[in-house]
């Protein structure tokens, strides 16, 4: 049972989704992921299989809404596996409409239900990840509370990505890429900024207006950078100057700030 703030009536962080709240223009393209993933992978490769994201949180919307999978298989993913994943994506974004764009995650069981993941991609199968296919992971994972390791392990390396954003804003050259990058860029920057202030917050959202309100009350200096980055990820844009606000300015201050509040992540091989 969901209380308050993302939290179930014993203070854990509920499971935000379900395939009961699938809207029902975005069925048939689950049916149809159901159906295919198995064909393409089969037992003896794929453990289990999962959405996430706004389709079964049930707050997906026909024509804007990307399908967002998580495959665990029983190795850590392969080259063989990774173009099965690739013709997968492709096959359902071009087949339905509904849909504006899908993404594959691949990860193998032992990494998903490893001490250096319990707290970044164990918390994702848990909390954020509703089943589709298999065995459902999160019977092997703790429950989590919306605590400062939480915060340092699934967000504190910001720092790294900035670089990385860096080159790719200087070499776009479309206002495809551009509107990709925003997408990138600010979808990570207001799930930063929200994480930043979870713990005091005392809960969990993925919406992204009420993550953004959440971090305006801790950071009023900052909010209305946020809420460009939210209304970014809402709507991505392909102007230089808003992106070079958020990558620039935004992005240096949170990592800071972050690292100084909860830490910074613990490298990963």
């Amino acid at each position: 049972m969901t209380t308050t703030q993302g939290l179930d009536r014993d203070g854990y962080i509920a499971r935000e989704g379900s395939l009961d709240r699938v809207p029902p223009a975005f069925a048939p393209v689950v049916t149809a992921a159901r159906e295919r993933i198995s064909g393409a992978f089969g037992p003896e490769r794929l453990h289990s299989a999962y959405l996430y994201g706004s389709i079964p949180r049930g707050t997906a919307t026909p024509g804007v809404s990307d399908l967002d999978l998580l495959l665990a298989l029983h190795h850590d993913p392969t080259a063989a596996d990774r173009a099965a994943a690739d013709a997968l994506e492709a096959s359902l974004d071009a087949g339905f409409a509904q849909v504006d764009g899908v993404g594959v995650l691949l990860s193998g069981t032992g990494t998903l239900l490893s001490e250096l993941e319990r707290h970044d991609l164990g918390w994702f199968v848990a909390c954020l990840c509703t089943p589709l296919l298999g065995e459902d992971l999160a019977l092997r994972l703790p429950r989590y509370r919306p605590t400062s390791l939480l915060a340092r392990e699934t967000n504190g390396d910001l720092a790294l990505a900035l670089p990385h954003w860096r080159e790719r804003l200087a070499t776009a050259r479309t206002e495809a890429d551009l509107r990709r990058l925003a997408r990138v860029v600010s979808r990570r920057l207001v799930r930063t900024g929200f994480t930043l202030v979870m713990p005091r917050w005392g809960g969990w959202t993925s919406d992204l207006a009420t993550s953004a309100e959440a971090f305006a009350g801790y950071y009023p200096d900052r909010a209305a950078q946020l809420r460009l980055a939210a209304d970014t990820a809402r709507t991505p844009t392909p102007d230089r100057a808003a992106l070079a606000v958020l990558i620039d300015d935004l992005g240096p201050w949170l990592a800071a700030e972050y690292a100084a509040v909860h830490g910074v992540k613990a490298p990963r091989p």
